[in-house]
This record gives C-alpha cells, sequence and structure tokens, in this order.
C-alpha cells in the first residue's frame, strides 16, 4: 500500500508542476481547466471551466421527455442513453469551450451517489478518456458538487448551512470546506422531489393541457399557484421528533388517501383529472416546504448554539431540483429573516444536474491539491454515500423545541 501511494505522490507532484508552470493555450491561457462529466440520474451533461469559475463550453441532454412517457425513470433506460450521448455531450462541451483534451488540466466526474448504471456509464466513459489522454481525474460527490455551486458564483466563506433537495436526496449539512461536511440530518425515507413526482403521477397531471410537458414537481408548482391550500389540510411530518431528519413517505400516504377520497366523491376512476387538482396540489406543496422550512430552522438554531456558523453574516444555501420552486424558497426566506441568515439559492439552471457544477468541484479540489488522482488508478461508483461526518444523534438529543412560526407564504 505504501509503495503503491509514494507511486501516486510522485506522479501527483510531477503533475502538480506541469499544471501550475504550464498553462494550456485556449480561450483561458492563463489558467488550468477542468473538464466535468455528470450522469448520476437522468441528464447527461459536460462543461469546461477555467479555475475562475468561467464557462468555456458546456452541453446537457435531458431524458425528461422520455421518463415523462414512461411515468418515471426506468434505470436500465437511462443508462442506454447515457451510453448513447455521452460521448457527443463531452465533445460538445469541449468544442464550444476551443479547448482540446491535451490542455484540459483535470477530468472531474460524478462516482456517487446515484443511480448504479447510470454513475457507471460516465465512470467508464471518464476512466477511459483520462488514460487516452494522460490526465489527472478527480471523483466527485453529486452533493457536494450541489453544496459548493454558489460559491462559483459568488463569495461564500466557509462555513455555511447547506440544504441540499431533490429528486434522490434531502440533506442539511454544515459545509466546513471544500471536502469537509457536518451532516445534521437527511430523508429517512423518500426525497422531496420523488414524492411530488409520485403525487404528479397519481393525480395524472401529464393529461393536464398545461402540465404534458412539465416534470411532476413543476406540476404540482404551476397548478398550486390556483389553488386554495386550506382545503385539504395534511398534517406535517415528523411534529414531533426534534431532529433535523426528513420524512415524506407518509405525507404521500395522507395525499393518497385525500386522492382516494375525492376520486370516490366525484365518482371517477384512478387516471381521470379531479376537479380538485389545482388544491391537492397547492396543499402538497405547503405541507412539503413547511417541513423543509422547520427542520432548517432546527439547524440553524442548533449551529448557533455550537458556533458552527460565522458570527458575521451567517449564510444558508439552498440548492437540488427542488430547490428552483419558488414556493418553498420563500417558505425558507420567512426562517432566514426570522433567524438572521442570509439565504443563497443557485439560479435555476445550476440547481438541477448539470457538467458545470462537476467542473467546478474539480476546480476546487484541484485548487486545494485534495482527491486528485492519476489516470491509471481503479475507481468504483458507489450508489449510496453519505456527505460528510453525521452528526443527526447530536441534534436529535440537543432536542430543539421550535418557537411557534405561522407560515403565511405567499404564491
Amino acid at each position: 500500500m505504501f509503495l503503491v501511494n509514494a507511486k501516486i505522490a510522485r506522479w501527483l507532484l510531477r503533475c502538480r508542476r506541469t499544471l501550475c508552470f504550464s498553462p494550456p493555450s485556449g480561450k483561458a491561457s492563463s489558467s488550468r481547466l477542468v473538464l466535468g462529466i455528470e450522469t448520476s440520474c437522468d441528464d447527461t451533461g459536460a462543461a469546461v471551466l477555467d479555475e475562475t469559475g468561467a464557462i468555456l463550453g458546456e452541453s446537457l441532454h435531458s431524458q425528461k421527455e422520455v421518463h415523462l412517457r414512461t411515468g418515471g425513470i426506468i434505470p436500465t433506460v437511462a443508462q442506454q442513453l447515457h451510453r448513447e450521448n455521452i460521448e457527443r455531450v463531452v465533445q460538445e462541451a469541449l468544442e464550444r469551450s476551443s479547448v482540446t483534451p491535451g490542455q484540459l488540466s483535470a477530468v472531474a466526474t460524478t462516482v456517487k451517489p446515484g443511480l448504479a448504471l447510470s454513475l457507471g456509464i460516465g465512470l467508464e466513459f471518464s476512466l477511459r478518456f483520462v488514460r487516452q489522454h494522460n490526465k489527472p481525474f478527480i471523483p466527485i460527490h453529486h452533493m457536494e458538487a450541489h453544496a459548493l455551486t454558489v460559491r462559483m458564483l459568488q463569495p461564500v466563506a466557509f462555513p455555511f448551512l447547506v440544504l441540499l433537495i431533490s429528486g434522490g436526496h434531502s440533506l442539511l449539512a454544515v459545509a466546513r470546506g471544500v471536502d469537509d461536511f457536518l451532516l445534521l440530518g437527511h430523508t429517512l425515507d423518500e426525497a422531496p422531489g420523488d414524492t411530488l413526482d409520485k403525487v404528479a403521477r397519481r393525480l395524472s397531471l401529464i393529461k393536464h393541457p398545461q402540465c404534458s410537458t412539465l416534470s411532476g414537481g413543476q406540476a404540482i408548482e404551476l397548478l398550486a399557484k390556483d389553488g386554495d391550500r386550506t382545503r385539504f389540510p395534511l398534517t406535517t411530518p415528523m411534529g414531533q421528533t426534534y431532529d433535523c431528519c426528513f420524512s415524506f413517505a407518509g405525507l404521500r400516504n395522507q395525499i393518497t388517501m385525500t386522492i382516494m377520497k375525492q376520486e370516490a366523491e366525484e365518482g371517477v376512476k384512478q387516471g381521470t383529472l379531479l376537479t380538485c387538482v389545482n388544491d391537492i396540489a397547492a396543499a402538497t406543496q405547503h405541507t412539503i416546504a413547511t417541513h423543509l422550512a422547520k427542520r432548517t430552522h432546527r439547524a440553524i438554531l442548533f449551529c448557533k448554539a455550537k458556533g458552527l456558523l460565522q458570527s458575521n453574516s451567517p449564510t444558508l444555501v439552498v440548492s437540488g431540483g427542488v430547490a428552483s420552486n419558488q414556493y418553498i424558497r420563500k417558505a425558507l426566506t420567512l426562517i432566514t429573516e426570522m433567524t438572521g441568515l442570509h439565504l443563497l439559492c443557485p439560479p435555476a439552471k445550476f440547481c438541477t444536474d448539470n457538467g458545470v457544477m462537476i467542473a467546478w468541484n474539480g476546480v476546487e479540489r484541484l485548487r486545494e491539491g485534495k482527491g486528485i488522482l492519476p489516470p491509471n488508478v481503479d475507481v468504483c461508483y458507489e450508489p449510496k454515500a453519505p456527505l460528510g461526518v453525521d452528526i443527526s444523534a447530536e441534534v436529535k438529543a440537543a432536542a430543539i423545541r421550535l418557537p411557534s412560526v405561522r407560515m403565511k407564504i405567499p404564491n
């Protein structure tokens, strides 16, 4: 093991000298360049960034339309679509950046967590690429990339609190460094984006004239704008559990029971659009937003009690696909204004999966010399991978009770 590590160390030393003193001659001739590749779920993304965060070129192939037709993501279908498109997507990113493979300083690729079959395609392509062109390889944790994206757009100093919410993940963590996270809470069952998608499918929103081309979460958000959330009162999950973990499966069961009751009252079968669909959408969105806001509120109070955030201008970063939901952002704004935190959300196009965030994570790691591997090292993907050090038990032991907050959120 020591001999292997020594060989890697010598290779990295030679590589670092090259990276620091032999800048490429492309658009960013005075800066190191990183190619980022993303295939953790159903989007094939690639981008080339310089170390200032400038996006020199990017490409993204979305599988959204295919999965809308099949009623959800089928892993084997996602795998095949990644396989068919990854070479083209990477080539487009390179061509748009006017950068050749030889000018790259490193390649960064998502290797965890995500769908195993999807991760495998990106990793297999990337290892073949770095070995062909003799480039350093930087394995990326998908959630770390989401957490750090905001630092590409504006100066955000460590430490800061981060809420990551998407179709596959939901977690609260303190980001103390590029690869240093304290996990405060995580989902115990499904993620909020998954819940929104499943509710949308149960409501058959793809049949709605305004929603035929929208994802489940987008359809719920659109219809909720004209809905009455108070018509169908739903219980916010985990009200008597004083930690920062999340649970959405029980809420989805509540919503399913509500839908079944309304189908019986309207005398229609499953698959028929209900007349009250806007109201159910509004109640669903509000309850998810409230659950996220309350757990985040407790995380803020815990961090303040333990001195885990900056004393001046403490920050909450919210990212991931569900962070694009404007109603949820408004709910979180109520909490940050009350607690004195600064709320930051990347633009919607950087909240969803993309090659840009992976490239930026690679830039951050390249700067600090962390997690950079020579091209001939074997790397495995990890479908399940926690982020950082889990201190959720400590959060639960603190048993912080929240002050009463009226969640009056404007549409």
